[in-house]
């Protein structure tokens, strides 16, 4: 732990949510906003050279072109960025899937609103393989279709989905994909798909950069269009360049985010972290789905079509999280009461434990959580 500044005592096993920032990077920030508060008016006057000098960076670590890459404070907001900026005709269509992400579908329905339109949702089977995935997609695409939202890595289901494919088969068509890869950066080597369109990946999750910092990846015709959610004073540029300009925000977390990845690659190597988490989250699955089947006599086993390394799910007992609500409070629960920080998501009606691993996870965490944790679930499933 030497590294990182969790609390000793807390079982973290959500880095999927928010896991821990090097402590190296820490410092990084803490000292940038050191020399932001000695004098802010030439910080501010200056900021956007920063900005661009860590949009490069952040561009190298994502193996993409600085040209195409903006930076953003979330995925969300990264995502809201298109919404915004692309043109839509009147009844103009939405496709997304069943997997989306609560915000961003929320979004979707809002700009389908605005514009007389509706948002078509591909119900794509928890265990779909890639083929059926993008056969899926594309088979809710019609002569409306004004934008396809595709998760690269979902966030409730813990799953991948062919983004690649289902962006070549847009291509054909003539329709934008926007690629929402929260989840992606740090977890696959090379993150961002070779396609035409937009990507938004969150830096702040397994690549542990501090919070708020995300990349906005645009290629092709369209990324011309691409304008900040708020206007300052990069509106004489292009993109991405009037995304450096930022006025009066703290975003010394984009300028640390390279410590972050340095940290990491020196004194362990992202490859390490890749076969270091996929083996333990294959662990702690086997480990938790086999105390849930010892306590209730159920098979918690679930498959899930293109699985994702650092990333496993593990169904809960039935009537537990059946809703995205109850899952917020259940998690609650276990952290209050267990001092174990984990994921519980919801998918059609049915309650998951969605598990996360990084380097600064043992095998005892998963043991903690299988002892502690899974007895006081059954628990609270049957006083339902």
């Amino acid at each position: 732990m030497a590294d990182w500044s969790l609390t000793p005592s807390k079982v973290h096993l959500n880095h999927g949510s928010y896991g821990s920032v090097p402590r190296a990077a820490q410092a990084k920030q803490l000292s940038l906003k050191g020399h932001m508060e000695q004098n802010p008016c030439p910080w501010f006057m200056t900021q956007f050279e920063l900005v661009a000098t860590a949009r490069t960076e952040i561009a190298e670590f994502l193996n993409v072109k600085a040209q195409d890459t903006a930076l953003v404070h979330n995925a969300s907001a990264g995502i809201s960025t298109v919404y915004n900026s692309l043109s839509f005709e009147p009844g103009a269509e939405i496709v997304t899937t069943n997997h989306a992400y609560g915000a961003v579908l929320q979004g979707a329905e809002r700009v389908a609103r605005r514009n007389g339109g509706l948002v078509r949702i591909a119900d794509i089977p928890l265990d779909a393989d890639a083929e059926t995935a993008c056969a899926l997609v594309m088979g809710e695409v019609t002569s409306k279709t004004a934008l396809i939202v595709v998760d690269q890595i979902t966030s409730a289901t813990a799953r991948a989905f062919p983004v690649e494919a289902i962006a070549q088969a847009a291509s054909r068509l003539g329709v934008p994909v926007l690629v929402d890869a929260a989840h992606a950066p740090g977890v696959l080597e090379f993150p961002v798909p070779d396609f035409e369109g937009f990507w938004v990946g969150n830096l702040h999750k397994f690549a542990c950069a501090p919070r708020g910092t995300a990349a906005l990846v645009a290629r092709g015709p369209r990324a011309a269009t691409l304008e900040p959610l708020i206007d300052s004073w990069g509106f004489p540029y292009g993109f991405p360049e009037n995304f450096d300009h930022v006025g009066t925000q703290d975003v010394t977390a984009w300028m640390a985010a390279r410590t972050a990845f340095d940290t990491i690659e020196e004194r362990y190597g992202w490859a390490t972290f890749r076969s270091y988490a996929a083996e333990l989250c294959d662990y702690g699955q086997s480990l938790i789905a086999d105390a849930f089947a010892d306590a209730t006599g159920e098979d918690p086993a679930i498959k899930v079509g293109m699985p994702v390394g650092p990333l496993r799910l593990v169904r809960l007992p039935k009537g537990l999280a059946t809703t995205h609500e109850d899952s917020h409070a259940v998690r609650a629960h276990i952290s209050d009461r267990l001092d174990i920080e984990t994921a519980i998501t919801t998918f059609n009606g049915a309650g998951f434990l969605r598990l996360s691993a990084h380097l600064y996870n043992s095998p005892k965490d998963y043991e903690t959580f299988a002892e502690r944790a899974v007895p006081e679930l059954v628990r609270l499933a049957g006083s339902r």
